[in-house]
């Protein structure tokens, strides 16, 4: 059903990117969570969007960024879960936005994962959030985004 609904988005998921330290992807607890790790915008192997927004790429950007990171977790969560059919709800997400500090857009750039977490889940893709400005990020990266889902 949820792999029907990402089709009807356009969206096929990618083989889920490898991690880039010494982490797994995701952990699932037996209270029924499962944590997905921080995931950039990669496609191909290769970081998407890069820099700061605001300054580098616009919000819009930034918003497509934060959207490819949700793509990428959402391709970690199915290897791990074996089907996305299992998530019962998104509980948290948290976004991180390499920008410079006057910078204030941050919901708005992170607007871009939770818009397509209530796309592919509907009421149960609505979540608590947390959108976070830093000075930077892995592989310079424009966006980082984490989440954890009930299963």
């Amino acid at each position: 059903m949820i792999e029907d609904k990402l089709a009807s988005l356009g969206i096929t998921l990618p083989s889920p990117p490898a991690p880039a330290g010494s982490y797994v992807p995701v952990v699932v607890t037996h209270n029924n969570l499962a944590f997905v790790a921080g995931q950039i915008p990669t496609e191909g192997g290769q970081v998407k969007f890069k820099g700061k927004v605001g300054r580098d790429i616009s919000i819009e950007a930034g918003q497509q960024a934060a959207r490819l990171c949700t793509i990428n977790a959402l391709a970690q969560l199915k290897s791990a879960l074996g089907s996305l059919d299992r998530v019962k709800r998104a509980v948290k997400v948290t976004g991180f936005v390499s920008c410079d500090p006057l910078f204030a857009d941050q919901p708005k750039v992170i607007n871009g994962a939770s818009d397509l977490l209530v796309q592919v889940f509907g009421e149960n893709g609505r979540h608590a959030r947390a959108a976070v400005g830093v000075s930077s990020l892995p592989l310079d990266s424009a966006v980082e985004v984490e989440f954890i889902v009930e299963v």
